[in-house]
């Protein structure tokens, strides 16, 4: 076996190759497919409530632009069978069948709604952002399991309020709820895979990107063959169960992993804070020691993967919220709501591919693709202002590659920094890295509105 000084220099995935023949038992084998199992299910339920929420965010905005009617309205999109509701994601260019319909610029090039679908976006990411923001001075005092009971009391109470909600400040309640437990799962889980093999990385971003195609289609399946949204909401009280399922049954504690390849036996199977992936005995202060001289130099250190992911995900969030409710072909059968919701169906599936990905290639240039995705911006604006596309299907395909981009950043970032971060300070870093696309996404929804209002205003 490698001296403990050469052990130390070596990254994760290497380090699996130096452990003795016996680690690789059946029973370990067991152990480690449970929890790639468990991070993939865990960026699945994570994620999965963001993605049904914002749809139902469309009729809260959409409410808010007609207050005398706001609890009959509201009350109406959510008990009545809409197979719409979820997957057009803010975007209703069709006359609304309630009492008092919100018109829409139909004589504009871009059949504009009357406010952007940046707005819904903001009001779903500021608490995450701020969370993230917030959590690295601070969020590693309190323990994993009780973090992640709150994200998924969060998430189970963010279908309820929406479900029964009778008021639009009810609802937009369920919303912020739904941001908190997104937020804060993803910052845990991140910090979480410190404590295992840099492979449950990969296994979560794909979980995560799944959540997005699974969301979308699993709330237009349900509502298609005839369940209200008020029920279809309730049913999937059942993601927030599989959550608290995943962590305290599937998942395998990080101690016991320890001992097996260290030989170190620890006597709490319970405590994730208690240990870390290390050839020496874990320490049980391992991210509370960290001075605050040391959080700034891995700060610092990060910044070469936080800056270029932050630029992935603006362009991506500015094209998704800024420019596609503006990307309207007349010259088809696709209506403007249909042909949004494939926008973002085909953007979910580029990044669950990719997300998906990890383990075919890796990517270290996370910088090339900022620069890819700002060209995508680029065209995409291009065609928003000149409309030289001759088919939707053209415009289908670059939404494609989007999506491929944006997962392919997210994944390759998060396994850069798993891989290159010492092991005591990981934890830190891969719960620092993780404000970069809530930055971005940010950033960019506070640029898409005043673009929104230009451009309707002026064509």
């Amino acid at each position: 076996m490698a001296s403990a000084d050469t052990w130390q220099q070596h990254s994760d995935s290497e380090r699996e190759e130096l452990l003795p023949r016996k680690s690789r038992e059946p029973e370990t084998q067991s152990v480690h497919w449970r929890n790639l199992i468990g991070f993939w299910l865990l960026g699945l339920c994570n994620n999965f409530s963001y993605v049904v929420m914002l749809s139902a965010a469309h009729d809260i905005l959409r409410n808010q632009s007609a207050p005398e009617n706001n609890s009959h309205r509201w009350k109406l999109g959510l008990t009545k069978a809409n197979p719409q509701l979820h997957i057009q994601l803010l975007v209703d260019p069709e006359p609304s069948p309630e009492p008092t319909p919100i018109s829409h610029n139909s004589t504009s090039r871009y059949d504009c709604n009357p406010v952007s679908t940046a707005a819904v976006l903001l009001a779903d990411i500021l608490p995450t952002f701020i969370i993230k923001m917030l959590a690295p001075f601070g969020l590693h005092l309190l323990p994993y399991s009780p973090r992640i009971i709150l994200c998924g009391a969060c998430a189970a109470s963010s279908f309820l309020l929406v479900a029964f909600s009778q008021k639009v400040m009810t609802s937009l309640s369920g919303v912020v709820l739904t941001s908190i437990s997104c937020g804060l799962g993803e910052i845990t889980f991140l910090a979480l895979t410190a404590f295992y093999p840099s492979e449950v990385v990969s296994w979560w971003s794909s979980g995560t990107g799944g959540a997005g195609v699974l969301g979308a289609l699993s709330y237009l399946g349900l509502t298609l063959v005839g369940l209200s949204p008020e029920n279809t909401l309730i049913s999937m009280l059942g993601i927030p169960v599989l959550l608290l399922a995943t962590y305290f049954l599937l998942l395998k504690s990080p101690d016991s992993l320890a001992s097996q390849r260290d030989g170190v036996l620890e006597t709490s199977a319970q405590q994730p804070l208690a240990a870390g992936e290390s050839s020496k005995p874990p320490d049980p202060n391992f991210n509370q020691s960290l001075s605050f001289s040391d959080r700034w130099n891995v700060f610092k250190g990060l910044l070469k993967y936080i800056v270029p992911l932050t630029l992935v995900y603006f362009a991506e969030y500015f094209i998704n919220q800024g420019l596609f409710e503006l990307l309207f072909f007349r010259n088809t059968s696709l209506n403007h709501a249909q042909q949004y919701r494939w926008y973002q169906m085909l953007y979910q599936v580029g990044v669950f591919v990719s997300r998906s990905s990890l383990r075919c290639c890796h990517f270290r240039y996370i910088w090339l693709l900022a620069v890819l995705q700002f060209l995508n911006l680029g065209f995409l604006m291009a065609e928003v202002w000149f409309n030289f596309l001759p088919s939707i299907y053209l415009v289908f395909l670059i939404i494609l590659y989007e999506g491929f981009l944006g997962g392919a950043a997210y994944v390759n970032t998060f396994h850069r920094v798993a891989v290159e971060t010492q092991d005591e300070h990981r934890e830190f870093a891969m719960a620092t890295a993780c404000i970069a696309d809530t930055l971005g996404i940010s950033l960019s929804g506070a640029l898409a509105l005043p673009l929104h209002d230009f451009l309707c205003q002026s064509h």
